[in-house]
C-alpha cells in the first residue's frame, strides 16, 4: 500500500472511531418491564421514565414484555446489546426466578451475574392480610389453628414463586405451617378472594391494604419487614410476634453485564439526580410509594444477598405448579 493510501485509511478510520465515540445516550433508552401495566414496576417505571427523559435529553419509553412470572422480559434484555439503550426495571422476583428455575429442573432464562445494578428505588414491606372470617381472632390464634389443623388455612398468592408466594411461604415456614396456596393471576383477583372470603390469606401493599382495611372487607395481621408502618403504628412486625422472616418489594433499574463502565457511569449519576428531584419524589409519594435509593456497588451487594436469602425459601417450596 502507498504512502498516501495509508494516510488515507488511517484518516478513515480515526473518522470512524470519533463516530464510534459519540456521548452516551444518542438516541432513545428502552426500559423493559417484565410484569404487567399498572402493577407497581410498570407504574414506578413511567415515572423514572419522564424523570430520565429530562436529565438524559432523550426519548425514554417503557415496554411491558410479560409472561413466565417475569422470565421473558428479563431474558430479553439478558440478551439484548450491551449498548445502554435496552435497560431492565424489574421488582423483588428478578432475585427468586433462577432458583425458582432450577428447582424446577430447568435451564434458568437468566442468571443474576447477567446484570449490573444501577440503582435501587423503591423498597417496600408487604403486609400480611386476612379475610374477616380468618383473621377475627388476630394471627396468633390463626397460627395454632393451623398447627392443629395442617392444610386447612389458604393463602392466595398471584402465581408460582411470585412475590406473594415466597413471601407467605417464609413466614409459613418460619412458624412451621403448611398452608394451602392458591395462585391467581394477578395481585387483584387475589385480593378478591380474600375479600370474599373464599381464601384466608394474602399479602397485599401498604396503600392497598389500608384501603381494603379501612372498608371492612379484609384485616391486616402484621407487617411483613423489620419496623412497624409510620400510618400503621398499631399494627405488628411479625418479628416483633416471633416470626424470624420478612418480605420487601422493591424496585431496581439494572443493564446487561457488558455495558461499557462509562455507560453505566452515566446512568448512575442519571439516577442518583433523580433521587433528589422534587417532581419524581412527589409522583411516586402520589402512589404511596417511597423513594429508597441506592447507588449502584450498595444495589448490587444487596440483590446478590436477596438472591441467596429468598433462594432458600424457594428452595424449600420445592417443585410446584407443574
Amino acid at each position: 500500500m502507498k504512502r498516501r493510501d495509508m494516510l488515507i485509511a488511517a484518516a478513515t478510520a480515526a473518522a470512524g472511531g470519533v463516530a464510534r465515540a459519540q456521548p452516551y445516550p444518542g438516541k432513545p433508552i428502552q426500559l423493559v418491564v417484565p410484569a404487567a401495566a399498572a402493577g407497581l414496576a410498570d407504574l414506578v417505571a413511567r415515572v423514572l421514565a419522564a424523570t430520565l427523559e429530562r436529565i438524559l435529553q432523550q426519548p425514554v419509553t417503557v415496554q411491558n414484555r410479560i409472561g413466565a412470572g417475569g422470565l421473558i422480559g428479563t431474558a430479553f434484555v439478558a440478551k439484548a446489546p450491551a449498548d445502554g439503550y435496552t435497560l431492565l426495571f424489574s421488582l423483588t422476583s428478578h432475585a427468586t426466578l433462577p432458583e425458582a428455575e432450577q428447582v424446577r429442573g430447568r435451564a434458568p432464562a437468566y442468571e443474576l451475574n447477567q446484570f449490573k445494578a444501577i440503582a435501587r428505588v423503591s423498597y417496600e414491606p408487604t403486609l400480611l392480610v386476612a379475610s374477616n372470617a380468618a383473621g377475627e381472632q388476630g394471627l396468633q390464634k390463626l397460627v395454632e389453628r393451623a398447627r392443629k389443623a395442617p392444610m386447612t388455612v389458604s393463602y392466595a398468592s398471584t402465581g408460582y414463586y411470585a412475590n406473594s408466594h415466597v413471601g407467605i411461604e417464609g413466614f409459613a415456614q418460619a412458624a412451621g405451617l403448611k398452608l394451602i396456596h392458591a395462585p391467581y393471576q394477578g395481585g387483584a383477583q387475589a385480593l378478591s378472594a380474600v375479600a370474599g372470603g373464599q381464601v384466608d390469606l394474602t399479602t397485599a401493599g401498604v396503600a392497598t391494604a389500608a384501603s381494603f382495611a379501612k372498608s371492612g372487607r379484609l384485616r391486616i395481621l402484621g407487617v411483613l419487614g423489620n419496623r412497624r408502618i409510620a400510618t400503621m403504628p398499631d399494627v405488628p412486625t411479625l418479628r416483633e410476634l416471633g416470626y424470624d422472616t420478612d418480605y420487601y418489594v422493591w424496585t431496581g433499574l439494572f443493564a446487561p453485564a457488558a455495558t461499557p463502565a462509562p455507560v453505566l457511569d452515566t446512568l448512575r449519576r442519571a439516577m442518583k439526580t433523580a433521587s433528589t428531584d422534587p417532581q419524581f419524589k412527589a409522583a411516586l409519594e402520589k402512589m404511596d410509594t417511597t423513594l429508597d435509593y441506592q447507588d449502584a456497588p450498595e444495589f448490587e451487594r444487596f440483590v446478590q444477598a436477596e438472591g441467596q436469602r429468598l433462594g432458600e425459601i424457594t428452595r424449600r417450596i420445592g417443585k410446584v405448579g407443574e
